[in-house]
């Protein structure tokens, strides 16, 4: 039981960390203004929303990346209900997958992306965002 705390406890800090470390941006969708999150380390990609129990609305978190790469995404210790958007350099989607919390089933771009926003389940469906829609914001980015 103690090594289960001192698990729980680790796994906080490292997201007191990573919070304390991860950019923020605004990002824009079909007029709709998003908070995100942008993560473009190994570590903090790796980690994403992991132990989180709550994801506000209209926030997310942007999966950056320095090339485009052929990218799928699960869901292993992340508690709460996801979609996700795969998006080209220029913020265009290519497609959203639904994923269930603390699954390991992988979801796939449909082909090599720089970009994935995550945000609470059905957000884009919600918001009447579909696959063809810009992300505005995120291609500023792609300079870097």
């Amino acid at each position: 039981m103690r090594a289960l705390k001192r698990g729980v406890l680790a796994a906080a800090l490292c997201l007191a960390a990573g919070a304390a470390q991860a950019q923020q941006m605004t990002l824009a969708a079909g007029g709709h203004q998003i908070k995100a999150e942008v993560v473009s380390t190994e570590r903090a990609r790796q980690f994403g929303l992991m132990y989180r129990s709550h994801l506000p609305p209209d926030q997310g978190m942007l999966f950056v990346y320095s090339s485009p790469i052929r990218l799928c995404m699960w869901m292993k210790n992340t508690l709460i209900p996801l979609s996700v958007a795969f998006l080209d350099e220029d913020g265009r989607i290519l497609n959203i997958e639904d994923m269930s919390p603390q699954s390991e089933e992988s979801h796939c771009a449909a082909k090599a992306v720089r970009f994935a926003l995550e945000m609470n389940r059905g957000w884009f469906v919600a918001h009447g965002i579909k696959p063809g829609d810009r992300i505005e914001g995120v291609k500023d980015l792609s300079a870097n």
